[in-house]
């Protein structure tokens, strides 16, 4: 009775992996796919239906002498979505997503009701983004009144599938810190941002109740037996998808820095303090460990490079074959990669640019490494910032999608002049669940097991697949990272001008 489980609610599929804690061995690995409805307002939406679907379709894969031998289980969600549920437990409309942009409007009313997005971050250590569950709520008042009045519980993806595995409602910090709401400092709702959301309702009363990283609680016994678990399996707090990749890869002490090279991009690292910007140049998030997850989250990664091999009729998986003979800089080629607007920095209404073209450089090989090296810069310029706020790292652990390209992993430790590794278990979030369903299991039973100890003990790196900064490429790529800042610069300055001209 050593298998633990994590599951992995994202944005294209759910996922499963069961680990086998003493012999540190991944034994079954199941994903399901998701459909996602998209509309030109920016709206991004799920039927959490879809989730409970795609969760029991991985079960049922998952060999019976298997599932029979589980003890906790875990559950990693997509930041930042909003699951309207009623008092009967019943969810009222489709769930808005972490990459819907249609309440840009609602996030400058919400900003703007507290005095302006300085005063938001000094208040709860973040401003108000497009796509954090803050805005989802004046804008569904207004667009879906009905759901609005029945409205009783507010929930995360990731706290919806643990109501639905358990009956019981509750959140944890990480991925409350990314409702916008949650003062990161002192890890309790902010009564000002709260009524900035809704002035005429008391929204606190709509949110579950706040569990420290470490809790679980009893799966119901109809569920259990509905997905052929035993009647004894602990379900743990969980936490946003970020927050389960930092325990997925290792990163719950300080020196080491994630990064995840998905159809966004992110970089977090682990901090035992709140780490918070003045200027809002990064999420100041809680981890899923108790401690702090300072974040950057940019919205344009593989989209990039996805996008440029779609245009020229080839598969992403063969783009390393496409950038032979391409070197560093791409013949002066510069893009901007902001295919889905960008969030860090926040330009929202931001599209991709190309820059520098000539007769002889505009080709696939170099467009496909400008997009590349695009999506790579866009994370050194949050890399930087964390920097200069003192944080300071040995290593990049590697993950997503991206990091199946071996020139991209020699592209990121040439960039960021660091070692780059990358873990064995390439589902870093679905792992991570596990994990932490593993230390809270012990803890249920009364044990005092540290998840940095834990982390250590089962969190391998493939030799294989690390690299380390080739000298000359990394001297090329200060030079070529400079011209694309200076067009970022002028991006950002373009969004200011606009922002002035038409009032915002």
């Amino acid at each position: 009775m050593s298998l633990v489980v994590g599951l992995d609610v994202g944005t294209q599929s759910v996922k499963l992996v069961a680990y086998d804690s003493v012999a540190h061995e991944v034994l079954a690995t199941h994903s399901h796919a998701l459909e996602l409805v998209a509309q030109d307002d920016g709206s991004r939406e799920q039927e959490a239906q879809w989730w409970i679907d795609a969760i029991r379709s991985c079960f049922a894969k998952l060999d019976p002498a298997l599932r029979a031998r589980v003890v906790a289980l875990g559950v990693s969600g997509q930041q930042h979505g909003f699951v309207p549920v009623d008092a009967a437990g019943q969810v009222l409309a489709p769930a808005k997503l972490w990459c819907d942009t249609s309440t840009q409007a609602e996030c400058d009313e919400i900003m703007g009701a507290v005095g302006g997005p300085l005063r938001a971050v000094a208040l709860a250590g973040n401003p108000i983004l497009a796509g954090y569950t803050a805005s989802k709520l004046p804008w569904t008042r207004k667009h879906r009144p009905e759901v609005y009045r029945q409205l009783a519980s507010i929930m995360l993806p990731h706290d919806y599938v643990n109501f639905w595995l358990t009956g019981e409602r509750w959140m944890e910090y990480g991925d409350a810190s990314g409702t916008g709401w949650l003062d990161v400092r002192t890890r309790q709702w902010s009564p000002e941002l709260l009524a900035a959301t809704d002035a005429q309702r008391d929204l606190a009363a709509c949110l579950p109740p706040l569990v420290e990283a470490d809790a679980s609680f009893p799966i119901s016994a109809a569920i259990a037996d509905e997905l052929g678990l035993p009647h004894g399996v602990r379900v743990s707090a969980g936490g946003g998808d970020n927050m389960m990749a930092a325990i997925g890869t290792g990163n719950v002490a300080s020196g080491v820095l994630s990064m995840s090279l998905g159809t966004s991009g992110t970089l977090f690292a682990h901090a035992d303090h709140p780490v918070v910007d003045d200027n809002g140049s990064w999420a100041a998030f809680c981890s899923s460990t108790g401690g702090w997850l300072p974040l950057i989250c940019t919205m344009n990664c593989t989209v990039a490079t996805e996008n440029v091999a779609r245009a020229f009729g080839f598969e992403s998986r063969d783009g390393d074959k496409v950038l032979a003979g391409t070197t560093p800089g791409a013949d002066g080629l510069v893009m901007l990669p902001f295919f889905n607007g960008e969030r860090t920095p926040d330009l929202p209404h931001a599209r991709a640019s190309l820059h520098g073209m000539d007769t002889a450089n505009l080709n696939r090989a170099n467009l496909y490494r400008a997009a590349m090296e695009g999506a790579t810069y866009a994370l050194r310029h949050g890399y930087d910032a964390l920097c200069a706020a003192g944080l300071h790292f040995d290593a990049i652990r590697l993950t997503g999608g991206g990091s199946h390209s071996a020139a991209w992993r020699q592209m990121v430790a040439d960039v960021f002049e660091l070692p780059v590794d990358v873990p064995t278990q390439a589902e870093g979030a679905a792992f991570g669940a596990a994990l932490q369903a593993l230390w809270a299991l012990d803890h249920a039973a009364g044990g005092h097991a540290d998840i940095a100890a834990l982390a250590t003990e089962h969190v391998h790196l493939d030799p294989a697949l690390s690299t380390r900064p080739d000298p000359a490429a990394t001297a090329a790529y200060r030079s070529h990272y400079g011209h694309f800042s200076r067009h970022l610069e002028a991006a950002v300055a373009s969004h200011a001008n606009e922002n002035v001209t038409s009032g915002g």
